[in-house]
């Protein structure tokens, strides 16, 4: 059988065509093992590398990528994967896409809502630098401190006080494969935040790969970029290596419940009032709010609002009923509703874990959500009221899977000022809202999904914070606006920074501008330098 001159043409053009991108691929590759070879103190092994030719491809870029909308075929895939095992090879990292020109990603457990560590949709081609190797944490007990390099998860850091002392803790996430690196940067907030405030408000060092490839502690970058670091989101400033971290005292003796509430049992009435204690409770009481939609038993197919309140106590049961008793009644705790634990057994708890699962499952560092998922978050100044719960309630019974966790504020976090680091959420908020839909059918219905949380997030507006209508930097929401490519404008990214930082945006553009002139660290909600004055 003939075929048309044409054909054989076109045929011959794709070949080329597919042999010169993959040649291109190779050779950025070669540029790139030859130069982080002449650039580290330590040899850099082959099996660091991973490409996309590589049978392991998937499962490395799969392995702590949380958002499963940001794995379809359809997204822009790394060109490779390389997985540091020392600090020189971060530095080498650095340096070599400086001097080569290639767009780089850091991930150290890949929670990034809009898959910023392990995606780049306005930027090809790129790398991914996963910290995932870099996960040694040293406990000193005796200066309450520990050195915890990034790409550890918090729950690894739980379990390694925990396993030094009974009475020692951190106050940082809920979810406990969250890597330490990334959840720091943005603030990371958790069940003992009322007590001793955020994660990044008990940093006392860290260690940076900066712009230039240098390695700085807090005495080298200078306060201000120590600032700018806890709290003003990932991947702007340089690459996290490891944190000091202050732990905190735990009593021996904590205490957990959960107690779930439906419309039918009059839901509706116990959140307002909850709305307008949560924040005010004794700074020992952490109470959050998860609400879904569920099944009535009995009837199938119909359905109705399930809000969980899930708590921690730094305390015993019986403290913690008499503070129940006169803080918020209307709940309704018994003795049989609470259970008196450890405090790493609290996290367990919190995070969701069978009764019975033995500490040890923190090492595992696996995380036990993994979706096709969008979110949004909200901070509220003023109880939301009855009828505006009805209308929420409303639109949660039309989708399939939605989810809302509401987190209190008050106690320290009250305490701190806005401006100590560059989280702002302080003072008069009552508590957090986080939105998230999740579904399972990939691409399928999509569009259906994000409708709907765009429209609900719309319905809340008049009953949030606003003039900024705040955000939470680490449930990082793209809807709010992204940078173009690497020509970042700092008018543009105005439309978010300021509701993720409020009044802190103009001094992390100001640090950015100081150690990031040329913006080499850059994603689609990094911060941006303000222009350099020409002559």
């Amino acid at each position: 059988m003939a075929f048309p001159s044409s054909y054989i043409l076109s045929l011959l053009l794709i070949l080329l065509l597919s042999s010169a991108s993959r040649t291109n691929s190779d050779s950025v590759e070669d540029s790139f093992i030859h130069c982080l070879n002449s650039n580290s103190d330590l040899s850099v092994p082959f099996s660091t590398f991973c490409d996309q030719t590589n049978s392991s491809f998937g499962s490395i870029l799969q392995s702590s990528a949380q958002n499963l909308r940001y794995l379809t075929p359809s997204m822009p895939k790394p060109e490779f994967i390389f997985t540091p095992l020392y600090e020189s090879h971060v530095q080498a990292a650095v340096i070599c896409s400086k001097q080569l020109g290639i767009h780089l990603r850091v991930r150290s457990g890949g929670h990034d809502y809009e898959g910023l560590s392990y995606v780049s949709e306005i930027e090809t081609p790129f790398i991914i630098v996963d910290l995932a190797r870099l996960r040694a944490i040293s406990v000193d007990i005796e200066s309450n401190s520990a050195w915890v390099q990034t790409g550890a998860t918090i729950g690894e850091v739980y379990y390694r006080i925990a396993e030094k002392s009974k009475i020692h803790g951190f106050p940082a996430g809920l979810c406990t494969s969250l890597g330490v690196g990334g959840h720091i940067t943005g603030g990371a907030y958790g069940s003992m935040m009322r007590k001793y405030g955020l994660g990044a408000d008990n940093v006392l060092d860290a260690r940076i790969v900066d712009a230039n490839g240098k390695i700085l502690d807090r005495e080298a970058m200078g306060e201000d970029l120590f600032w700018a670091i806890r709290g003003g989101g990932g991947a702007s400033f340089g690459i996290i290596l490891s944190w000091k971290i202050k732990l905190v005292p735990v009593p021996e003796t904590v205490t957990v419940f959960t107690v779930t509430k439906t419309l039918e049992q009059g839901a509706t009435k116990i959140l307002y009032r909850w709305q307008q204690v949560a924040d005010e409770l004794d700074e020992d009481l952490f109470i959050r709010v998860i609400i879904q939609a569920a099944e009535i038993p009995g009837r199938k197919g119909q359905r109705t609002i399930s809000t969980s309140y899930n708590s921690l106590f730094l305390g015993g049961v019986d403290r913690l009923l008499q503070v129940m008793q006169e803080s918020f009644p209307e709940l309704g705790l018994t003795q049989k509703d609470c259970i008196e634990t450890s405090w790493i057994k609290s996290v367990l708890y919190i995070a969701g874990y069978p009764s019975n699962t033995p500490p040890e499952v923190l090492l595992q560092g696996k995380s036990t959500f993994k979706n096709y998922f969008k979110a949004k978050s909200d901070f509220v100044r003023e109880p939301i009221p009855e009828t505006a719960l009805e209308g929420l309630w409303k639109r949660f019974l039309e989708e399939e899977g939605p989810l809302s966790i509401w987190n209190p504020y008050g106690g320290m976090m009250s305490k701190i000022a806005e401006s100590a680091i560059p989280f702002p959420h302080r003072n008069g908020t009552l508590f957090k809202i986080q939105y998230v839909t999740n579904w399972q059918d990939g691409d399928k219905n999509m569009a259906k999904h994000m409708k709907w949380i765009r429209r609900l997030y719309n319905y809340m507006a008049p009953y949030v914070s606003m003039l900024p209508r705040a955000a939470y930097v680490n449930y990082r929401d793209l809807d709010l606006g992204m940078n173009n490519k690497s020509d970042t404008s700092f008018i543009q990214a105005t439309a978010w920074g300021s509701r993720y930082f409020k009044d802190n945006f103009m001094r992390l553009v100001r640090v950015k501008t100081k150690v990031d002139p040329d913006n080499f660290f850059r994603h689609e909600q990094s911060i941006p330098p303000l222009p350099l004055q020409q002559g």
